[in-house]
């Protein structure tokens, strides 16, 4: 059944009751980078992980609002060059959170090569942020190279559009066919709306982070 309320009005309404409230206290948000065992870098790729997501206060007004809130992650490997750094190797994924009203609950999906893997549903947001957070293997490895390496990852955190709300909606029900919007499949469709009339509302909320990690050599 769905949400009664159209998204835009439940953001005013939000917003509206939000200001009147004391917000929480909020948790700075946190990318990490990790690297493997210095014997395992040449077979063993980075762990990502992203603390804190949630943790905004307009996040949450716009994730209350049903709009769903997509974490776009890019892992890039670098090796040391005499005059530039050159880049060596990437990996991408997804994750896309969302707050059906009617159901009460918080939906986290991490895609990875177009294809969802759900990682639950969630009655808190605590608890949807936890899973935000849980940490990521990246299928990425050092070259087998005498030069010094190191791995640069970037997030960029949007607020899904309008008109993608729908299609969100059915990707993550699975009903999506590539005739419903020509030749898209659900990767492209998440990396669309990177600016949303609600979030302007509110400020710019597309933002970015970024962490690396040490130099290292392959043994």
């Amino acid at each position: 059944m769905r949400n009664p309320f159209p998204p835009l009005f439940a953001l005013v309404l939000a917003l509206t009751l939000g200001y009147g409230t004391v917000l929480h206290a909020q948790q700075r948000p946190v990318l990490e980078i990790t690297l493997p065992e210095a014997a395992q870098v040449a077979t063993t790729g980075p762990v990502v992980q992203a603390r804190n997501m949630l943790s905004l206060s307009k996040v949450r007004e716009l994730l209350a609002a049903s709009f769903p809130l997509r974490l776009h992650f890019r892992v890039e490997l670098w090796s040391e060059g005499s005059l530039l750094n050159q880049i060596e190797r990437t990996a991408e994924y997804d994750v896309v959170v969302r707050y059906t009203a009617m159901d009460k609950q918080y939906e986290v999906v991490q895609v990875v090569n177009d294809r969802p893997l759900p990682l639950g549903k969630y009655a808190r947001l605590e608890d949807a942020e936890a899973a935000v957070a849980r940490r990521t293997r990246v299928a990425i490895t050092a070259l087998p190279v005498g030069r010094r390496q190191y791995y640069l990852a970037t997030l960029e955190t949007t607020m899904l559009s309008l008109t993608d709300l729908d299609e969100v909606e059915r990707w993550l029900r699975g009903d999506l066919q590539p005739g419903l919007t020509g030749k898209a499949n659900p990767g492209t469709i998440i990396t669309r709306g990177l600016r949303t009339v609600a979030a302007k509302l509110l400020g710019s909320e597309s933002r970015e982070y970024e962490a690396s990690t040490p130099m290292f050599r392959v043994p």
